[in-house]
């Protein structure tokens, strides 16, 4: 018991000599973390503030304000470690080698997350724009920093990894995807009334766009028909569907008019050979 006595005697001691000597290191570390701590959070909200004062996009300005604070904050860390007496270079480097590790196994991420970025502040398109990206037609539905998402007509949601958008061609119709298809009618049929009945029969939808108007023209002259171009352009949610009904309303159109849609025709001749 004596022993025990002895032993918790000598602890206590210890102790007290220690606050006695690094109190106040203890307490300046203390009090450095506290400023440190408020005075980040001070900074991410004056950021904040002056990002979305000058329309910076809401996510990017999140980014870079959190990444200030962590910053900051990091800052005072090291500091108050320093103040405590010990050597913060193991530590630096400590934590270099878990950062280089972490970004080692992350790089596909951390690339997503610099695409977006870029994307961000290049702003090759917005919410709302109809896009295609690496044969990936869709309406652009939200913007994150490591990926984008896109909805097609048929509700379907593509999500696009942003490094997959950076160095890619990207088409941006903006609220408009453009249909382009053909018909062919016969070399006897009147081409500029079928042109007028086309063009008629698109501009009578309400979801063709008249912003930019639809054009009907001869593209090329096939081997058994004339084959007259069109292009008209149509919001993206509803493509496919007002396509079909154009092209039945074009049918009808023709038909009623008695402009003849010809088949492809082949002749074939059999020639006949007298042998002795």
């Amino acid at each position: 018991m004596d022993q025990e006595l002895a032993y918790l005697n000598q602890f206590y001691l210890k102790v007290i000599d220690f606050l006695a000597n690094y109190s106040f290191q203890i307490i300046g570390a203390l009090i450095i973390v506290i400023i440190g701590w408020f005075f980040s959070k001070y900074v991410f909200n004056v950021m904040m503030k002056f990002l979305e004062q000058h329309d910076f996009d809401p996510t990017l300005s999140k980014f870079v304000a959190n990444g200030v604070r962590v910053l900051i904050f990091g800052a005072m860390l090291v500091v108050a470690i320093g103040k405590l007496g010990i050597s913060i270079a193991p530590f630096i480097a400590a934590v270099g080698a878990i950062f280089l590790t972490a970004g080692l196994a992350i790089q596909g991420s951390v690339a997503n997350y610099a695409a977006g970025i870029s994307l961000i502040i290049t702003r090759p398109f917005k919410i709302g724009d109809t896009i295609l990206i690496n044969k990936v037609y869709g309406e652009v539905e939200e913007i994150r920093l490591a990926y984008t998402t896109l909805r097609t007509e048929d509700e379907e949601l593509i999500t696009v990894p942003n490094k997959h958008m950076i160095g890619e061609v990207i088409v941006n119709s903006f609220n408009y995807r453009v249909v382009e298809s053909s018909v062919g009618i016969s070399y006897d049929a009147d081409a500029e009334k079928a042109i007028a009945l086309i063009r008629e029969a698109i501009e009578g939808f309400e979801s063709v766009s008249t912003e930019t108007k639809a054009i009907v023209g001869i593209e090329k002259f096939g081997e058994s028909a004339v084959e007259i171009g069109i292009r008209y352009w149509v919001p993206t949610r509803n493509y496919f569907k007002t396509q079909f009904e154009v092209n039945m309303t074009i049918y009808k159109a023709l038909k009623t008019a008695n402009i003849t849609i010809p088949y492809p025709q082949r002749e074939i001749r059999i020639h006949h050979t007298n042998e002795g």
